[in-house]
């Protein structure tokens, strides 16, 4: 059952989400560029604005008014649906993701736009349509190597769906319930990160490469295929298919947050940790989830794509599945 806000309540929920996630997104590519600037002992921007802040709204004013140009045997239409798709897929999966629960004047408010009780099977199942929106992009173009670059990606997200789903499952066995308010709940007592340090680890390892993050790519691989599924696009198109992706990595950290670092939940629960709301400890934990991400990108190198898929089904889906046996043996021998 989805949330039974008012309709009022539930539009300014939208609009602060998609507005919220767009300048999110906007200012990670700032962020990306500073830290990667001090990893490699650089300045990086800081021209724009004090200390480069407004080099985002920069961005998006040249990447607006950048010329749009395209393949002139394109598939209009399909053309036209792959950036939208990998946009919206990423936007649409934060709708279900709770970032705190507060009682105002006897008033329950739930920081989220729906709350459903098979709340991660929906977000799952909304983010898959990202792997139609890179293989669309690919396809449509008319391009070998943006083809290439599409098939690499439907490839690569595929495999890594499924080891990323069945590091999601032990925390369910343990919460007993699909629903992300009653797992953050179930963690009151300890975070699932102590109670499935494997699970966190395979799942954060999937991630890298379901939002096609470094030093798992392959699918941009521009040594090999110059920009891969993205290579005709430009301006605004281009400009989708990169929002999609820091989007993605919000999600896919919320997610992280929400299953395995207690979500809202304070580090410490008593004063003065549990003066500060809900939502200032879910977006501090998912900064840090992303600094890691970004930390990672600008310190290992890409793998080889064999090496990728081998990994993917050798190592992270029998590790998941070994992760599923022992937690359903240890959760029925103490039921």
């Amino acid at each position: 059952m989805i949330g039974g806000d008012e309709w009022w309540v539930l539009l300014i929920k939208i609009v602060v989400v998609v507005l919220g996630l767009v300048t999110i997104a906007a200012y990670l590519t700032l962020a990306e560029r500073k830290v990667s600037a001090r990893i490699q002992l650089r300045i990086g921007p800081n021209r724009v604005g004090p200390y480069g802040m407004l080099q985002p709204a920069a961005d998006a004013v040249k990447m607006l008014f950048k010329e749009n140009t395209a393949p002139s045997n394109r598939d209009r239409l399909l053309f036209l649906v792959g950036p939208s798709l990998a946009a919206g897929a990423a936007l649409l999966s934060f709708a279900f993701i709770p970032l705190g629960i507060n009682n105002w004047f006897n008033y329950q408010f739930h920081w989220d736009v729906g709350h459903a009780n098979v709340g991660l099977l929906f977000i799952l199942g909304v983010s898959s349509y990202g792997v139609y929106a890179l293989f669309l992009g690919g396809w449509a173009a008319n391009s070998k190597y943006s083809l290439l670059g599409g098939l690499r990606a439907s490839a690569q997200l595929i495999s890594y769906e499924m080891a990323v789903a069945f590091a999601l499952i032990g925390a369910v066995i343990i919460a007993g319930s699909l629903d992300l308010e009653q797992i953050v709940h179930a963690q009151q007592g300890a975070w699932f990160i102590v109670l499935q340090p494997l699970a966190f680890l395979l799942y954060f390892t999937g991630a890298f490469a379901e939002t096609n993050r470094a030093p798992f790519d392959l699918p941009e691989a521009e040594t090999e295929l110059v920009a891969g599924y993205h290579t005709e696009y430009s301006s605004l198109r281009f400009g989708l298919y990169f929002l999609g992706e820091y989007v993605n990595m919000v999600v896919v950290s919320s997610i992280a947050t929400t299953l395995f670092l207690g979500g809202w939940l304070p580090i410490f629960p008593f004063h003065p940790f549990d003066w500060i709301p809900g939502p200032l400890w879910f977006l501090g934990k998912v900064a840090v989830l992303i600094f890691v991400m970004m930390w990672v990108r600008w310190t290992f190198p890409r793998l080889r794509y064999d090496r990728l898929m081998s990994f993917g089904w050798k190592v992270l889906l029998p590790l998941g599945l070994v992760n599923i046996l022992i937690t359903g043996t240890v959760v029925a021998l103490r039921a």
